[in-house]
């Protein structure tokens, strides 16, 4: 059975496992240049223990109106969900499962419980890779739309120069 239940410090190697495989898995495109090499360039620090120590800090001491939960199966973290309430919005910074446990509810429940957290007079936005159709169709599935907003982070600028491109998706109008 799956649990869910909010971030703990030692849930942090796992948690670190969980964004690195999905990242591996999702974001390595030849059209808009991103490699393998340039994923695991960009988590060579966040898996080491030092990385995981940042991690876990980050749990202990998280931030106001933020919330991280992890999904569980057993003792093994499959999946993770962060997100953040701000003054205009309620946003999903992330929610990433293992490959293998994709397609199997993981995701649907980490979004039920996170719905929870948010304010309900507020907009929901969600920031996705453009070229990732899984994710998109699994954001149109919970009720999200193309808000036809477009844009790259320079945070997310790989090694190679490489940048992913985004989308915003949104519920509400509020």
């Amino acid at each position: 059975m799956i649990e869910i239940t909010q971030a703990k410090p030692e849930d942090a190697p796992g948690a670190q496992q969980v964004f690195y495989q999905t990242w591996l898995s999702t974001y390595p495109n030849e059209e808009f240049g991103v490699t393998v090499e340039d994923v695991k360039d960009r988590f060579q620090d966040r898996i080491t223990e030092n990385g995981v120590a940042k991690m876990a800090k980050k749990i202990a001491e998280p931030r106001l109106n933020t919330l991280f939960l992890v999904a569980k199966d057993g003792e093994k973290i499959i999946g993770v969900c962060r997100a953040l309430k701000n003054e205009e919005k309620n946003q999903l910074t992330a929610i990433y499962v293992l490959p293998d446990y994709q397609g199997k509810g993981v995701g649907q429940t980490l979004w039920q419980e996170v719905k929870k957290f948010f304010n309900p007079n507020k907009k929901i936005t969600v920031e996705v890779v453009t070229y990732n159709q899984k994710a998109i169709s699994f954001y149109q599935k919970l009720g999200f739309v193309d808000s036809s907003r477009r844009f790259v982070d320079e945070h997310f600028k790989m090694k190679s120069g490489a940048v992913l491109p985004e989308m915003e998706m949104v519920i509400g109008d509020k």
